[in-house]
């Protein structure tokens, strides 16, 4: 990389963290080229971001962002991951390392809350905004279903009386 590109590098790594609420950082020694693509598909299909930086630039970056804790987390071979979506970067990439033992989570940060790696393992337990949103409906719709049964009840229960009585009249 050449000056210009390191410069917009950085640039380009300062806007991601100004404008993310999570990040992920991880040890990636040892990954195929294989496995790199795999794990980039998985998170592009969450709706985040994987990028290997060099310390240095993402260090020049990370200056007088809210995610500053994750400097201590930079040293070695270590990539970047981030979202919108908290919860779903770090399901991402907590499963895949999972299934994968070079590929270690060593924290993140959540906006100002740096996060160590059990940290990030509890995000990713969490349910994703999807899955709440689909919760929040149905607990909406949950009521109104009962509303339905409820007014529905006492027609059935008449109906059911009526019919007892019909029959202890038949045979009488």
């Amino acid at each position: 990389m050449d000056r210009t590109e390191k410069r917009a590098f950085v640039e380009f790594l300062a806007n991601v963290f100004g404008s993310t609420s999570m990040v992920v950082v991880t040890h990636n020694k040892g990954l195929t080229v294989a496995e790199v693509t795999e794990l980039r598909r998985r998170v592009r299909a969450a709706g985040a971001t994987y990028k290997v930086a060099k310390n240095r630039l993402a260090l020049r970056a990370l200056d007088g962002t809210q995610f500053d804790g994750i400097v201590p987390l930079l040293k070695g071979p270590t990539a970047l991951a981030w979202a919108d979506d908290p919860v779903a970067v770090a399901k991402t990439i907590v499963e895949f390392a999972k299934t994968n033992d070079k590929l270690v989570v060593l924290g993140g940060a959540l906006g100002k809350q740096t996060l160590n790696a059990d940290g990030v393992r509890a995000l990713a337990e969490l349910p994703s905004l999807d899955e709440l949103r689909a919760r929040l409906v149905g607990m909406i719709s949950t009521p109104a279903t009962r509303i339905a049964g409820v007014i529905q009840a006492p027609a059935g229960q008449l109906a059911r009386v009526f019919g007892a009585y019909a029959k202890s009249g038949e045979a009488a």
